[in-house]
């Protein structure tokens, strides 16, 4: 097996035969984190991760986890994975009211010829989402975890490109095993499954419902009458805009605004203070919010600090929607979103 070596790197395999061989001897002992031992066609991906973010073989085994399913790298190293960066200028972390009920960890990412990237996370934040006082590093460890989510949030937003998409170890574990399924499924739904017909959402009606058909030439009244449900089929298969099924629905009687409510589909825009719309998939999801954000961007009357929190809290509260989307497609939200920011900040 012929390996080539570099200075203070060590060993580096070359083909894909020798990958292998030296993937498996890699597994093999016990030097490498339990995860890999005796996994040699993980060591190979870790192996072939690292290769692709910068890290040396043991580097990548030794920094990079897979947590439900999805390949993770710790905070440190995607600290020092940004920092040697020839685009970083540095990073700054701080906590702000520190003795107070509610400490705020904080993470500035300066990258060149941008704008600076802040992130925070609070105690308050964390309550929100569950974490204060989980067992395990959230109880032993509770302000190196404020700064965690704080530095992930940071430098994936400033160095995605860096990153190349990955979320922190410290993150990712405490995203719950049943969520990441959930997501998994509905990844895949929306991959493979072709449009469902927004009316197999409905509950059956209490009564025979009815539309309106015509008008008795005698008596001016309206004439009612039980639709064709195979035409009323058809011409809803057609329909790919959530306005145009919103319209359709609303045309009969007797049906329950929880079932009309789910016809609107199952991605959900929440929009802060306002409520939430719904979309029947993820491009039209996409799209709503990318114009939500923009339009939060051109509000002129507000102040340039109102606006850039308001894009920031629309972004959070449609989080678990970019957990479940493909990495491409987070990346390219997160780049709209820094870019958004870097005109805002110029200007307070």
């Amino acid at each position: 097996m012929n390996l080539t070596t570099t200075n203070q790197q060590g060993f580096a395999p070359v083909t894909l035969d020798e990958a292998m061989r030296f993937s498996d001897m890699l597994a093999k002992s016990s030097m490498v984190p339990k995860a890999y031992q005796g996994k040699p066609e993980d060591v190979l991906v870790a192996v072939q991760w690292g290769k692709e973010l910068g890290l040396a073989p043991l580097q990548a085994l030794q920094n990079i986890a897979c947590i439900n399913g999805k390949p993770s790298v710790y905070g440190d190293a995607a600290m020092a994975l940004v920092q040697a960066s020839p685009v970083c200028e540095g990073i700054e972390e701080y906590f702000e009211g520190e003795g107070t009920p509610n400490p705020v960890a904080v993470c500035v990412a300066h990258r060149k010829n941008r704008q600076p990237v802040t992130a925070k996370f609070s105690v308050e934040d964390s309550k929100r989402a569950g974490l204060w006082g989980k067992q395990g590093p959230w109880q032993a460890y509770p302000k190196r975890m404020l700064q965690m989510r704080a530095r992930g949030f940071a430098l994936r937003d400033a160095f995605p490109d860096v990153l190349k998409g990955l979320i922190t170890v410290e993150e990712a574990a405490d995203d719950p095993p049943e969520r990441q399924l959930d997501q998994d499924k509905a990844n895949s739904q929306f991959r493979q499954a072709p449009m469902r017909n927004p009316l197999d959402a409905l509950a059956a009606p209490k009564a025979p419902v009815t539309l309106p058909v015509g008008v008795d030439p005698n008596t001016d009244e309206v004439i009612y009458a039980a639709p064709d449900l195979d035409e009323v089929n058809a011409q809803l298969s057609e329909i790919s805009k959530p306005e145009e099924v919103d319209h359709v629905i609303s045309m009969a009687e007797d049906i329950p605004a929880e079932a009309v409510a789910k016809t609107k589909g199952d991605w959900e825009l929440h929009i802060p203070g306002k409520g939430s719309e719904y979309y029947p998939d993820y491009p039209s999801w996409s799209e709503a919010y990318e114009k939500m954000a923009d339009k939060v961007l051109k509000a002129t009357k507000l102040p340039n600090r109102d606006r850039l929190n308001k894009l920031k809290e629309l972004r959070d509260v449609n989080m678990p929607i970019f957990d479940k989307v493909d990495t491409i497609e987070r990346v390219n939200h997160t780049a709209a979103f820094s870019k958004r920011l870097a005109q805002l900040e110029g200007k307070v």
